[in-house]
């Protein structure tokens, strides 16, 4: 299966599974929550195409980690608010902001230029990487994505759930001390 046959597949495993959740729920509300969820599945399969992407769950990139497999994982939260208070264990912070990015801007990636990106990337332009945010509606990890992409970078995952999902999966996080 190539690349795109496996996001439709994945994303669609994604929808049903919203739906299914959906159908169980009592009350009115339910069907605004539906709105709401379809909203949020739509806008990341737009992303994830827009980008060139692929997506990682939280389950899978645990078992990549826990294989040992060499990936690296990008943190694109602030630093102080976030990063330094608990990330995934091993990942590397580089900032970038919520709104697309289509041009680089170093005010809005924490002074960093689109050479310390590449610095941070490495030379092995098929290497695994993977890039989270907190949580599915936050773009960081879009924006930091599609910027791999952009770089030659060809094995690149979005982690949607983020830091969010990790914690609640009860996985492990670091911290800086």
């Amino acid at each position: 299966m190539n690349m795109k046959g496996l996001l439709h597949a994945v994303l669609t495993g994604l929808f049903v599974l919203c739906l299914s959740a959906s159908a169980s729920a009592f009350g009115t509300d339910k069907f605004k929550e539906e709105v709401e969820k379809e909203q949020g599945a739509v806008k990341l399969l737009r992303e994830v195409q827009q980008g060139g992407y692929g997506i990682v769950t939280t389950e899978e990139l645990k078992g990549m980690i826990d294989a040992g497999k060499d990936v690296l994982i990008v943190d694109t939260m602030p630093y102080e608010d976030s990063y330094k208070k608990n990330h995934i264990p091993g990942a590397k912070q580089f900032l970038f902001p919520i709104p697309d990015m289509k041009e680089w801007d170093a005010k809005e990636t924490d002074g960093k230029s689109v050479e310390d990106f590449k610095t941070l990337l490495g030379p092995d332009l098929n290497r695994t990487i993977v890039i989270y945010c907190g949580f599915v509606k936050c773009t960081r990890s879009h924006n930091g994505a599609m910027w791999a992409r952009k770089l030659g970078y060809t094995n690149v995952l979005r982690h949607p759930g983020g830091i969010f999902a990790w914690k609640g999966a009860g996985y492990p996080v670091d911290s800086v001390k």
